[in-house]
């Protein structure tokens, strides 16, 4: 099985992929920790999966948290004994960057583009709802021409709290109505069906830019805000983890030959 890990700025997700289907898969806080901490937090999660050791045949990584990527490297080598690829060490991608500087688009928006574009065909936006909420475009041509970057739902929530003496924090969920009766459903209308309007504005004008595309959506409040939203038309909450799995085959050398030249 291939380890795959996505290090984003609040959340981790660690998977196991046979092929693009993910078997299993873990969340941990994005904290600074040392290669051996790491390493012990791997073996126990793979462990209780019933995982062993010799079941992982090679890694890859993509971070947005530079920080993480030594420790991360190092503990797949010193207690998986496979060496690690790194998403922007040079690594094929098959995706043509379009935009004014290509180092500054983030490792996750460049591989969840090329799982979208490997399943659905462009022009598509990806929507991924993280710590910041982006929209990735690209078009027909298989070219990754840029996007917009917004906010995201719990950043938002958090401003509204920590900038207001009275309202509380609430629970994220879909409210009832939108005309709440009381705080707490005024907040919850206001944060829940406020951001899926963002979100379809933003998403339906970077479709329209693009000539029409398709919108999908990732992350881990996909499938709540995803069901309300009027654009999107597809969810894979793992999506980055296929899209991890897809850049591993594109470099293996031992796939290389199975893949289409690109």
């Amino acid at each position: 099985m291939l380890l795959v890990v996505d290090v984003g700025n609040t959340n981790t997700v660690i998977g196991l992929m046979e092929g693009a289907t993910v078997r299993a898969k873990l969340r941990l806080n994005t904290v600074e920790r040392t290669t051996d901490e790491l390493g012990i937090v791997l073996m126990a999660g793979l462990a209780h999966r019933g995982v062993g050791r010799g079941d992982v045949t090679g890694a890859i990584v993509s971070s947005v948290v530079p920080s993480a990527l030594y420790a991360f490297e190092k503990a797949c080598q010193r207690y998986l004994g496979v060496d690690t690829m790194i998403v922007g060490r040079g690594l094929r991608t098959r995706l043509r960057i379009r935009v004014d500087n290509p180092r500054e688009v983030g490792a996750d928006r460049i591989v969840n583009s090329v799982a979208a574009l490997d399943r659905w065909g462009g022009p598509i936006v990806v929507v991924d709802f993280g710590t910041a909420t982006t929209f990735d475009c690209v078009s027909a041509e298989g070219e990754y021409v840029g996007g917009a970057i917004a906010p995201g739902f719990r950043i938002s929530e958090e401003a509204l709290v920590g900038r207001t003496a009275k309202l509380p924090r609430v629970e994220v969920r879909r409210p009832p109505r939108v005309i709440g009766t009381n705080t707490q459903d005024a907040m919850q209308a206001g944060m829940f069906y406020g951001y899926v309007g963002l979100v379809d504005a933003l998403a339906s004008r970077c479709a329209a830019e693009l000539g029409g595309a398709r919108v999908v959506a990732t992350g881990g409040l996909s499938g709540m805000l995803g069901e309300e939203s009027a654009v999107i038309e597809e969810v894979d909450p793992d999506l980055t983890l296929r899209g991890l799995a897809l850049l591993h085959a594109f470099n293996d050398e031992g796939q290389a030959s199975q893949l289409p030249p690109g």
